[in-house]
């Protein structure tokens, strides 16, 4: 077992292994594919966890491949250790969303600026949404039935998604982009 308990990252990296040995280079575009929506992870955690995860013996270096990548597998100790971590309840979620910090100090920006973020961060959103409602489209019927674990996750990003949009439409109307799509309304509100 790990000297220090697995963070959330690590565990991801040792759930990915678990369908087969990959590169830092594989684990950094499988996890942008996976969690990325909803889990930030960079390139340099990647490659950090994986170093400390192999000197605590959960997974396991490979010979170095093409470009000098070198696969990573998942050892005995590591399917322990991701067990483990996956048996404990899950942290207490952390709502980190930047707009909103510049939303709540909004008044010191020019109305235009802050109507241009809005605006840019509600097609992030539309976009996302997008990705997701085809992503929905293609599933088989039987999808709950063959992986309701990626369907149940699929879902909350399209239930997320739908809120936050819903958030951006119900907006004072202070903070609305103007008529036009410029600016923001003259009008405010209380």
């Amino acid at each position: 077992m790990p000297d220090r308990p697995l963070n959330a990252t690590a565990a991801s990296l040792l759930g990915f292994l678990h369908d087969g040995p990959m590169t830092g280079w594989d684990l950094v575009e499988y996890a942008q594919q996976r969690i990325g929506a909803f889990w930030s992870l960079t390139q340099s955690q990647v490659y950090r966890e994986l170093t400390a995860m192999a000197a605590a013996g959960l997974v396991r270096a490979g010979e170095r491949g093409r470009r000098d990548r070198q696969p990573y597998e998942i050892t005995d100790a590591g399917r322990a250790a991701f067990a483990e971590w996956a048996a404990k309840p899950p942290a207490e979620e952390t709502i980190r969303f930047p707009l909103l910090i510049t939303v709540l100090f909004g008044r010191h920006l020019p109305p235009d600026r802050l109507a241009e973020y809005l605006a840019a961060h509600r097609a992030t959103h539309a976009a996302r949404l997008a990705g997701y409602e085809q992503v929905a489209a293609a599933l088989p019927p039987e999808a709950d039935d063959v992986d309701p674990y990626s369907v149940a996750t699929l879902r909350f990003g399209l239930a997320y998604e739908r809120a936050v949009l819903e958030w951006f439409d119900a907006l004072p109307a202070a903070l609305r982009p103007a008529a036009g799509g410029s600016g923001a309304a003259a009008a405010t509100d209380g």
